[in-house]
C-alpha cells in the first residue's frame, strides 16, 4: 500500500475530528454565543449541507487541476476557516466558517478518493479506500472524544484551534509524500465526466450508500437515550460504551477493506445482515450487557460495508474521477442527514426511543433489496458476456 495512502486517510482524521467533533461542543458554544442550542445544532447541519451540494460541484469544478495541488488547496482553506472560526465574535461568521470548511471537505473527499485509487491496482481498491475510510473511523475513536474533552475544559475555540494545526500536518505530509497525479486532461471533459449520472446502476450504487448510511445514523444519532432509558446501561457508561461501537467500526473497516475486492456482494450481505441483526437486539433487549455487545457489532458491521460500497460505485462507474468520489461522498452525508431526521420523526410520533433502532432495521432491509437487485443486474450482465464470448473465438481463429 502506497504510503501516499496512509497519508490521505491521516488527512480525514483531521476533516473527520471537525465535522463530529461539535455534537460534543454545542452546550459551551451555545452559551458563549448567546445562541440556544438549536440553533447551535444548525452548525452541524450546514456542515451536513454544505458536504452534501459541494461534494460534486468541487469535483467538477477541479475536474482539470493537479490533484496534489488542488489537495494542498482545499486543505489550506480548511485550515483557514478553522482559524477565522476560533476567533469569529459571533453565531453568523462562525455559521458561515462551518459552510466553507464543509465545502473544503468535501472536494477534499473527492480528489483524495480519486487519487487513493489511481495510486492502486484495481484489486487492491477496497483495501486502499479502506485505509481513507479508515482515517474517518480513527476520527470517531480518538479525535472527536479528544476534541470534545479539550473543548469542555479549555473553551470550544481551543478545539477548533486543535484542528486546525493537525490539518497543518496533513498539509505536510501531502506535500511530502503524495505524488503528483493528474488525470488525462487531453480526453477529460465535464460533459463526458457527468454521463456517469445517466448509468442507472451507478445512481443504485449511490441508493444503497444512503440506505447503508441511514440505517446506521437512524440509531447513532439517539444511541445514548435509547441505552439509558431501554437497554438498562448506566448514563457513565454511555462514553466507554461509544468507544467500543469506534473500536468496532476499526475492526469492520479492516476486514471489509481485505474482503471488498474479492467478494463485494457477500461482504454486503454480511455486514447489512449483521448491522440489521444488531439493531433488532438494541430495540428488543432490556439487558445491558447484549446492549453493549450488539453497539460493538453494529459499529463493526456498519463500517465493514464501507470499502465495498465504494467499491461497487466505481465499478459501476468505471472509472477513478473525483466527481464519483464526490458522489460517493455525497450519498454518505445524505444517508447521515436522512437517518436521524427518520429517527427523530419516530420519537416524535411518541413510539420511544427503540423505534430508532426500528428504523434503522428498516432501512437495512431495504439496502439488503437495493443490494439484491444490483446483484441480479450484475449477474445478468455476466451472462451476456460469457454467451457473446463463444461467438467471437472463431472469428479470433480466423
Amino acid at each position: 500500500m502506497p504510503l501516499a495512502v496512509f497519508v490521505l486517510g491521516l488527512s480525514i482524521f483531521a476533516l473527520g475530528t471537525s465535522e463530529f467533533m461539535i455534537t460534543g461542543l454545542l452546550p459551551g458554544m451555545a452559551t458563549d454565543l448567546g445562541v440556544s442550542i438549536p440553533d447551535a445544532g444548525l452548525l452541524i447541519s450546514a456542515f451536513a449541507v454544505g458536504m452534501v451540494v459541494g461534494a460534486p460541484l468541487l469535483a467538477v469544478g477541479t475536474l482539470k487541476l493537479p490533484r496534489r495541488a488542488t489537495l494542498l488547496a482545499l486543505l489550506v482553506v480548511f485550515a483557514g476557516s478553522h482559524v477565522v472560526g476560533a476567533l469569529a465574535p459571533g453565531y453568523g461568521l462562525l455559521f458561515a466558517t462551518r459552510v466553507v470548511s464543509a465545502l473544503a471537505c468535501a472536494g477534499f473527499w473527492a480528489v483524495a478518493a480519486a487519487t487513493t485509487v489511481s495510486l492502486v491496482p484495481a484489486a487492491r481498491r477496497g483495501r486502499a479506500l479502506a485505509v481513507l475510510v479508515g482515517g474517518l473511523t480513527v476520527a470517531n475513536i480518538a479525535g472527536v472524544p479528544a476534541g470534545t474533552f479539550l473543548g469542555q475544559h479549555a473553551g470550544w475555540r481551543t478545539a477548533f484551534w486543535a484542528v486546525a494545526a493537525l490539518t497543518v500536518l496533513a498539509v505536510a505530509g501531502v506535500l511530502a509524500f503524495v505524488p503528483r497525479t493528474v488525470a488525462d486532461t487531453s480526453t477529460l471533459r465535464v460533459r463526458t465526466e457527468l454521463r456517469v449520472f445517466r448509468n442507472g446502476r451507478f445512481w443504485l450504487a449511490l441508493g444503497v450508500i444512503a440506505l447503508a448510511q441511514a440505517m446506521v445514523f437512524a440509531a447513532f444519532s439517539y444511541l445514548a437515550p435509547l441505552l439509558t432509558t431501554t437497554d438498562g446501561v448506566g448514563s457513565s457508561w454511555v462514553p466507554l460504551v461509544l468507544v467500543l461501537f469506534g473500536a468496532g467500526a476499526l475492526i469492520g473497516i479492516l476486514a471489509g477493506g481485505r474482503l471488498a475486492d474479492a467478494h463485494p456482494f457477500s461482504t454486503l450481505y454480511g455486514s447489512l445482515g449483521l448491522a440489521i441483526a444488531a439493531l433488532v437486539t438494541l430495540a428488543l433487549t432490556s439487558d445491558a450487557t447484549v446492549a453493549v455487545i450488539a453497539v460493538l457489532v453494529l459499529g463493526a458491521a456498519a463500517f465493514g460495508a464501507n470499502p465495498a460500497l465504494n467499491v461497487r460505485a466505481y465499478s459501476v462507474a468505471g472509472g477513478s474521477s473525483p466527481l464519483v468520489g464526490a458522489s460517493t461522498t455525497s450519498g454518505f452525508n445524505v444517508g447521515n442527514t436522512a437517518g436521524p431526521f427518520l429517527g427523530g420523526v419516530a420519537i416524535n410520533a411518541g413510539l420511544g426511543f427503540p423505534s430508532v433502532a426500528w428504523v434503522g432495521a428498516v432501512l437495512g432491509g431495504l439496502a439488503l433489496v437495493a443490494v439484491t437487485v444490483a446483484l441480479r443486474l450484475q449477474r445478468s450482465d455476466d451472462a451476456r458476456t460469457e454467451a457473446r464470448e463463444p461467438a467471437l473465438e472463431p472469428a479470433t481463429a480466423r
